[in-house]
């Protein structure tokens, strides 16, 4: 198993090289067509790779099948899965926590793969969950007014909460709120600042001299949730490991927390690492909410979604269709295909498609349409539940309280 970088070493987590990726949490961007370049980055981030074997552990552990996602290698990475199954295994609980930096009203589809896969560990595993949304930190980075963050903040949850979490056993807050009210929560933050230098936190987050210094403070903040004191109302004080789904991107905070935690004497928090939805025109970037015509919001229409899919979608077929006929399509580059690795669950289905594609049988454009006919139901289905989310139901999961546990 990888062991965590020190703190030396993260300082050249970010790119070194020019013909490196970036992958930080703030940018995303790969060199090559064909998308970031994952196996490169455990290495590079001191990771494990999740193989058949850990899939195969999460399916005897479980009793279930592994998640599609798991099974695709779309989530790929992580640290000390095994130190959470092991817990399993022996009757013991742990605790699911992930986020959200709101900086849209309205989410998209890319947003949404770390939540899908968190509810289906929520459910196999039957443990709290705790999602933080830090609306601190879109002040910090961006322009925008602190009324402005919490009012994404609150929208945001509500998409996250139309992803089915019950608030029996989730606990939603956002920090520019709950901050004030749990001095746990501060406190743990101050014990965190004082285990990390300034020039530890620059080395790792690569913050410049003329950074404001909210910045500087600001992983301690992301870091807290990690640990379970920091929600005396849930856990009565309890040391409670911890795992967390995240983007890969994420992991620079958990790497900086993980180094802390041994010396807070806390659990070190596992983690579960994902791969990027890409954005439409090509895979060496991820989905971005800035951009309208290179992500699928959650807010679209079905006549939107179609639109954006057989405009905006880069192919990976040829440029004539009697040359795809003799060569057949690239499903490495073919946003379609990537993107019904993340949503069509059939694994019958998408090697039959992937088959037909590359050599030539099907078309782009009917590759584009079975992407259509396959992300829209997801789209729509989702918004009729969305729909049922008021700001009383919002209010229900922000409400400091015992949850199931």
């Amino acid at each position: 198993m990888a062991e965590d970088k020190s703190p030396e070493e993260q300082m050249n987590n970010l790119a070194v090289n020019d013909d490196d990726d970036v992958v930080d949490p703030w940018n995303v961007s790969g060199k090559s067509e064909t998308g970031i370049d994952y196996d490169k980055l455990i290495k590079r981030f001191g990771s494990s790779k999740i193989d058949d074997e850990v899939i195969q552990r999460f399916e005897k552990v479980t009793g279930k099948k592994a998640h599609h996602l798991l099974r695709r290698g779309i989530f790929f990475s992580h640290r000390d899965i095994h130190s959470i199954l092991n817990l399993v295994e022996a009757g013991k609980k742990f605790y699911l926590y992930t986020g959200r930096g709101p900086s849209s009203d309205s989410m998209h589809l890319g947003h949404m793969i770390p939540f899908m896969f968190t509810k289906w560990l929520q459910d196999v595993f039957d443990v709290p969950l705790i999602i933080q949304l830090t609306d601190d930190e879109k002040v910090l980075w961006r322009d925008i007014k602190v009324e402005q963050a919490r009012q994404m903040a609150h929208t945001n949850a509500k998409d996250i909460i139309a992803v089915g979490f019950s608030p029996e056993n989730t606990f939603i807050f956002n920090d520019l709120d709950f901050i004030g009210q749990c001095p746990a929560f501060y406190q743990n933050m101050l014990r965190i600042q004082k285990c990390v230098t300034f020039n530890q936190v620059k080395g790792i987050f690569g913050f410049g001299d003329s950074d404001v210094i909210g910045k500087i403070t600001f992983p301690s903040i992301e870091a807290a949730p990690a640990f379970s004191t920091s929600f005396p109302f849930i856990f009565d004080n309890k040391v409670v490991p911890c795992l967390v789904p995240c983007a890969i991107d994420q992991d620079p905070y958990f790497r900086m927390t993980r180094d802390v935690a041994a010396r807070l004497k806390m659990p070190k928090p596992a983690l579960l690492h994902s791969s990027f939805l890409p954005a439409l025109q090509g895979a060496q970037h991820k989905m971005s909410a800035s951009d309208p015509n290179a992500s699928i919001f959650l807010n679209d229409t079905a006549k939107q979604i179609k639109n954006k899919i057989n405009k905006y979608a880069f192919s990976g077929g040829q440029a004539t269709v009697d040359e795809h006929r003799e060569k057949g399509g690239n499903t490495e580059v073919d946003i379609s295909y990537k993107y019904l690795t993340f949503f069509l669950e059939d694994d019958q289905r998408l090697a039959e498609i992937k088959k037909s594609y590359e050599s030539g049988e099907m078309l782009t454009g009917e590759l584009k349409k079975i992407a259509v006919d396959t992300v829209t139901p997801v789209i729509t289905d989702y918004q009729a539940r969305r729909a049922l989310v008021t700001d009383d139901v919002m209010q229900d999961f922000f409400r400091i309280r015992r949850i199931k546990f």
